[in-house]
């Protein structure tokens, strides 16, 4: 097992953080927190290690040894996600180790990607996936990579998790670690885990806390998704029930009202028009987070009762942007459609959409249309690294049993491949198991603190 050794001939990165990084996010109340910016290589295919990219690095905490953490391109800028996490965490760990958040390539303050015109991410978005109108779907996804193709030019290739590998090989380079701590959260454990085949020698202890699915076709690694949100949903209307929310008894029931009222006129708030779509990408979000079902139980009820404007906020980022905060959807769009070499027929797509509907009736269609929107995408498509890492020191996997975002069945196959993985499951629900079970927290700590690999298919309860 790599030692942890303190930082030898760190760069000076580091000072106050300006309003551009936490944006409206609150700064955290218990934890030191400074900023500073790394370069990486673009390294674009038509230029191979050439060009540059603007990288926002954030610390928080004051331990020692800096523990870096990478988090899903859809989700919280790392920088806002490693704060948060800094306050969660245990602060025997807190002591020892200082959280070093990165925000991706082309997301939050790293040369965020601007591409989709607004008018097209909101047909993207917008549509009922109910429809099935798989045909308008591919023709709004073809406008939004010749659109994307025209802005970032030679950038848009360059925009995937191996490149975001090598930004964080510069980012270990520039702490002066002589290897390589770190925490990957949800789709940020995909730039991990290339990162532990590109460079073995380099890792030091890795936590991957709700690994994607590594699996080359789509088709297979959306359906686990779609198949995992609709369970995650279940849970959520069960807690309901017990709990005697706002939605009564049938939660199911409620969220199916929402929609059809959505359907046949969108629900109106300051912002934003909610449709069909977007009322499901809300709630798909809302559900990862286990600790905020009450407030999403009752932002569901207040929409059904004519106040949208809860839901409206959940999905927002997604959508909208200002001059300052770029849309999250296009980032999101450039990064797994160039991570992804499935490119399917329109009868492929017609086929897993029916079929996906009907198993799943909440989630099934919405999650079918990555596959349709990453189709026509102007990209070449190129075979995935599907990394093994097999002289990598040992890695820590965790997998939550019901995940409406990395489903389990994928962070299994993650911790399969990966010759060096030990597997831990959570048999609890939401987004990720570091920071909600304390057992596989304490796990984690003592990986990270001491060493200690925990034992091949422990399994954490609920």
């Amino acid at each position: 097992m790599p030692p942890l050794t303190q930082p030898n001939a760190a760069r000076d990165i580091w000072g106050p953080c300006g309003p551009e990084v936490l944006g409206a996010f609150p700064t955290p109340a218990r934890v030191t927190i400074t900023c500073g910016k790394i370069t990486g290589t673009l390294d674009s295919p038509y230029a191979p290690g050439r060009g540059g990219v603007r990288l926002q690095v954030l610390k928080a905490g004051t331990g020692p040894i800096p523990l870096v953490v990478v988090n899903e391109v859809d989700g919280l800028p790392g920088t806002v996600y490693a704060a948060r996490l800094a306050e969660r965490l245990p602060a025997e760990l807190m002591a020892k180790f200082s959280l070093v958040g990165i925000d991706r390539r082309g997301t939050g303050n790293s040369d965020a990607v601007r591409c989709v015109p607004e008018e097209v991410r909101f047909g993207l978005l917008d549509a009922d996936p109910r429809a099935l109108d798989v045909e308008g779907l591919v023709d709004q996804a073809r406008t939004a990579g010749q659109q994307c193709s025209i802005a970032l030019e030679t950038r848009l290739p360059a925009i995937d998790s191996w490149r975001s590998a090598a930004d964080v090989e510069a980012l270990r380079v520039s702490l002066g670690m002589d290897r390589l701590h770190a925490i990957g959260h949800g789709e940020g454990s995909r730039v991990l885990s290339v990162y532990a085949d590109r460079y073995p020698d380099r890792v030091g202890r890795v936590v991957l806390d709700g690994a994607p699915d590594p699996n080359e076709d789509a088709v297979v690694a959306l359906e686990g998704i779609a198949a995992s949100a609709d369970a995650t949903f279940a849970a959520f209307a069960d807690d309901c029930a017990k709990r005697s929310c706002e939605l009564g008894a049938n939660a199911r029931q409620a969220f199916t009202e929402v929609l059809n009222q959505a359907a046949s006129a969108p629900l109106a708030t300051d912002d934003l028009d909610l449709t069909p779509g977007l009322i499901l990408r809300a709630v798909h979000t809302a559900l990862a987070d286990r600790d905020g079902w009450p407030a999403l139980s009752k932002a569901i009820a207040n929409a059904r009762g004519g106040d949208p404007s809860a839901l409206a906020a959940l999905v927002a980022p997604l959508v909208l942007e200002t001059e300052d905060v770029p849309a999250t959807f296009d980032a999101t769009l450039v990064t797994r459609c160039n991570d992804t070499k499935s490119r399917l027929s329109t009868e492929a797509l017609v086929a897993a959409s029916k079929d996906w509907n009907t198993r799943y009736p909440y989630f099934g269609a919405l999650t079918a249309e990555w596959l349709a929107v990453c189709s026509p995408w102007p990209v070449p498509s190129h075979p995935v690294t599907t990394p093994t890492a097999p002289t990598a020191p040992p890695i820590v996997v965790l997998g939550t049993a019901t995940d409406p975002l990395t489903p389990l069945s994928g962070t299994e196959r993650t911790a399969q491949q990966l010759a060096t993985a030990t597997l831990i499951t959570w048999q609890g629900t939401g987004h990720g198991a570091l920071g909600s079970s304390p057992c596989a927290t304490e796990a984690a700590q003592a990986f990270l603190l001491t060493g200690t690999t925990p034992r091949n298919g422990t399994v954490c309860p609920p």
